[in-house]
């Protein structure tokens, strides 16, 4: 009977596995005035819609001051995502 050649065995690299760890991307710091600039960003969202609730807003009470604060205030958030 004919003998089966078996499984070709992987060459020995020295270690278990040869894996290189990935370097971690250095991050920038962000600039000083990045953070109090979303923070004021997002306080003038809200005093735009407080403002517009109090009708103190040009034109009364509109729906359009309430999308530019509620706006303003996603900016602030977006810009959140990009402090470091």
């Amino acid at each position: 009977m004919p003998k089966s050649k078996g499984r070709k065995k992987p060459k020995k690299t020295g270690g278990r596995y040869n894996v290189t760890p990935a370097r971690k991307k250095r991050h920038k710091d962000s600039p000083r005035w990045y953070g109090p600039l979303i923070l004021a960003i997002m306080g003038v969202g809200v005093a735009v819609i407080v403002l517009n609730y109090m009708g103190i807003m040009p034109g009364g009470t509109q729906p359009m001051w309430l999308f530019a604060g509620l706006g303003l205030i996603a900016l602030g958030f977006v810009g959140t995502m990009f402090w470091y």
